[in-house]
C-alpha cells in the first residue's frame, strides 16, 4: 500500500468580505497525495485551486478541516516542526518574473533557501550545491553572476525550479507554472518537471487551466469547480471515463489530434454565468450550468463518494 505523504480531509477556507458576506474560496474538499505522484487540480478561474495549495503547504491558513502531512497536522506544528515542514515543501509560482527579486544575482536567489536551512558547511559546499541545482534544470553555471531581467521566461522558470529544489523537498505545489509561457517552452518545462520528479522522487500538486498539459503529467487528476472537488480518479480513467458532468464539458473542450474526429465529436456547452462564491446555495453549486440539473440538485449537496475503486465524485447521477 502507497504511503500518504498529505491527507486533506473537508477542508474550508473562507474570507469574510464584510459583515454579511463570506466568500467561501475552498469548500469541503478531501483529497489525499501518495510520496511520488503527481495530482493535477484543474477547473476555471477563480475555483480555488491556488487557495487550497497554498493552505496545504502552510502559506495560509485554513478556516476548518485538516491538513496532515506525514501524519502531523500543520496547524499543530510548533514552531521547530513547522520550520522543518517548510523545508519540505516548496512553491514554483506563477509568474516567475514577479516572484523572484529583480536585485538578486541568480546564485543568490538559489543560495538563499540554502543558507536559511543551513544546507551548506562551507561556501564552497554552497557554491557546488547551487551550480548543480542550475545544471540539473537545463541552465549553465555561469549564469548565478546574471540578473533574472537577463533571461527569457523559460529560463526564468528554470531558475524558480531550481530555487524550490534547493532545500532537497518531497512536496512542492506548482501554481499554473506554464501558463505564461509559450506552448514550445510549456512542453519544455512539463518535461523537465517530469524528469526531475523521477530523479528525486518528488511529489507534486500541480495547478493548471489546461487539461491536455494536466494529463501529462499526473498520475492523477482532480477537477474543482466553485471551490469544492467534483472529481478525483487516476488520469487514464478520468480521461476515458469522467463521471461529472463539469468534468466531462472541460474534456469535450480539449483538441484532438485527428481532424475528423475533432470535427465530428460532440461539444458540450456550458449555459449561464459561473455564481460567485460569496452566493448562497443550498444545492449542487453546479446545478445552474447542469445539462442533467435535477430537481434534487437544487435542494441538497451530493454527497462525496468513491463510484469505483479510486475514482471519487459529487453528482447525484452516480
Amino acid at each position: 500500500m502507497k504511503e500518504h505523504l498529505l491527507e486533506v480531509t473537508n477542508l474550508k477556507k473562507y474570507f469574510r468580505m464584510n459583515k454579511r458576506t463570506v466568500l467561501k474560496a475552498v469548500d469541503d474538499v478531501s483529497f489525499y497525495l501518495d510520496r511520488g505522484e503527481t495530482l493535477g487540480i484543474v477547473g476555471e478561474s477563480g475555483c480555488g485551486k491556488t487557495t487550497c495549495g497554498k493552505v496545504c503547504i502552510g502559506m495560509a491558513e485554513k478556516t476548518g478541516g485538516s491538513v496532515i502531512y506525514k501524519g502531523k497536522e500543520i496547524s499543530e506544528m510548533d514552531k521547530k516542526e513547522f520550520f522543518r515542514f517548510t523545508g519540505q515543501v516548496q512553491m514554483i509560482f506563477q509568474d516567475p518574473y514577479s516572484s523572484l527579486d529583480p536585485h538578486m544575482r541568480v546564485y543568490d536567489l538559489v543560495a538563499e533557501s540554502i543558507r536559511i536551512h543551513h544546507l551548506a558547511r562551507s561556501r564552497k559546499q554552497e557554491k557546488e550545491m547551487v551550480y548543480s541545482l542550475l545544471q540539473d534544470v537545463g541552465l549553465r553555471w555561469e549564469y548565478a553572476s546574471r540578473y533574472i531581467h537577463q533571461f527569457s521566461g523559460g529560463q526564468r522558470q528554470r531558475v524558480g525550479i531550481a530555487r524550490a529544489l534547493a532545500v532537497d523537498p518531497e512536496l512542492i505545489f506548482c501554481d499554473e507554472p506554464v501558463s505564461a509561457l509559450d506552448v514550445s517552452v510549456q512542453a519544455q518545462i512539463v518535461n523537465l518537471l517530469v524528469k526531475l520528479k523521477k530523479e528525486r522522487t518528488l511529489s507534486l500538486l500541480f495547478v493548471a487551466h489546461d487539461l491536455a498539459v494536466v494529463s501529462h503529467i499526473s498520475d492523477r487528476i482532480g477537477v474543482m469547480y466553485l471551490g469544492s472537488m467534483v472529481e478525483i480518479a487516476e488520469t487514464d480513467e478520468m480521461m476515458e471515463n469522467p463521471m461529472h458532468p463539469y468534468t466531462q464539458a472541460l474534456l469535450s473542450a480539449v483538441p484532438v489530434a485527428d481532424p475528423r474526429l475533432e470535427r465530428e465529436r460532440e461539444r458540450i456547452m456550458l449555459k449561464g454565468d459561473v455564481p460567485s462564491p460569496s452566493d448562497g446555495w443550498t444545492g449542487c453549486s453546479f446545478c445552474g450550468r447542469c445539462p442533467h440539473a435535477m430537481e434534487i440538485c437544487r435542494k441538497e449537496r451530493p454527497e462525496w463518494k468513491e463510484i469505483k475503486q479510486g475514482h471519487y465524485t459529487a453528482c447525484h447521477l452516480k
